[in-house]
């Protein structure tokens, strides 16, 4: 199944994080695909004001993963960028879909033997300005159900 949401603004793209994440059950997997700037940290951003995290949540992209365990829930924070043509398991494994928590994906197309089947596809368009198109895909009509 398939929803398309469009934010005119990184608070509305906020928004839409802090809804995902009162949808989500525990031990989701969210894959965030878009090209560079799109939004996904935004979006992260969002999930993580809703899970009280008190941490800045920035774009792992040097460190590979950050975990936030500050909230109300963890959250697992993956940028798989620097992995393309990595062939080395650096466990990773281990905290995609962390059982208490959430646990996004950026850059997912770089793990993809590591990615669960029923991980949820969120893909965000740059739409121009600050205008992005968001549409998630998955298996999990409650959740879908839940975001409008």
């Amino acid at each position: 199944m398939e929803k398309t949401f469009v934010s005119n603004s990184a608070e509305e793209t906020m928004e839409l994080g802090k809804k995902i994440a009162k949808a989500a059950s525990n031990g989701s997997t969210f894959c965030f695909t878009g090209d560079l700037g799109a939004g996904k940290t935004t979006l992260v951003r969002g999930i993580a004001q809703a899970l009280n995290i008190k941490s800045v949540v920035q774009s792992p992209t040097f460190n590979i993963m950050k975990i936030y365990f500050d909230g109300s829930k963890p959250l697992i924070h993956i940028d798989a960028y620097r992995l393309a043509d990595v062939d080395t398991d650096i466990g990773l494994d281990e905290y995609i879909g962390y059982e208490t928590g959430l646990t996004v994906i950026e850059w997912p197309d770089f793990i993809k033997n590591l990615i669960p089947s029923n991980a949820i596809t969120i893909n965000i368009t740059n739409l121009g300005d600050t205008k992005r198109q968001i549409t998630i895909q998955t298996e999990d009509t409650s959740l879908l159900e839940d975001l409008n």
